[in-house]
């Protein structure tokens, strides 16, 4: 190769390698390092979309009932693992037809395209974990929000919705979620 090719073509490469390295760093932000779950960022576009393209979408937002005593009483690795095992089941069960992320701390969240069963979902996330030869019991409150029954269709108003479900059920549901769910 000529020095001429080669001094034009060595910025092109660079380009391509830092445009490459920024879409590995995006993919990766958008990606919860402890579940593997989309993170809000992530979520929320994909989210947003499917509420634009399906009228019966259902937005769910969940979260672990008392999760700081379970990280006082057997460890935070305990914890972790909780949140590791409720991200599959809640991923296992969005399936094809849903998409899961994590908000944060305790928090998940779900969007399904259609009205999903949410007494199998609850049935999923309230099987006991497998830590250091024991099993932890675990429920999760749920609330849900059908985006078709908002005055307006938004993201934002039914993660409100679907939060005042969730401590509606958390409130009512007694602990290790002996209520079934409502939708």
């Amino acid at each position: 190769m000529d020095t001429q090719a080669l001094a034009l073509a060595l910025p092109l490469i660079g380009w391509a390698s830092h445009t490459a390295l920024l879409t590995h760093r995006l993919a990766t932000a958008r990606r919860d390092p402890l579940t593997g779950l989309r993170t809000r960022a992530g979520w929320t576009a994909l989210a947003e979309r499917v509420i634009r393209r399906h009228r019966d979408a259902v937005v769910l937002l969940l979260d672990l009932d008392d999760f700081k005593n379970l990280n006082d009483s057997h460890g935070h690795a305990a914890g972790d693992v909780a949140l590791a095992v409720t991200a599959e089941r809640l991923a296992a069960w969005c399936g094809r037809h849903g998409i899961a992320g994590r908000l944060g701390g305790d928090e998940f969240v779900a969007i399904a395209r259609q009205a999903p069963d949410l007494e199998s979902l609850h049935r999923a996330l309230r099987q006991p974990i497998a830590y250091a030869g024991r099993r932890l019991p675990v429920s999760v409150s749920v609330g849900s929000c059908h985006v078709k029954d908002l005055p307006v269709r938004s993201l934002s108003d039914a993660l409100t919705a679907a939060d005042s479900a969730m401590y509606a059920d958390k409130g009512t549901a007694g602990r290790r979620g002996t209520r079934p769910l409502s939708r």
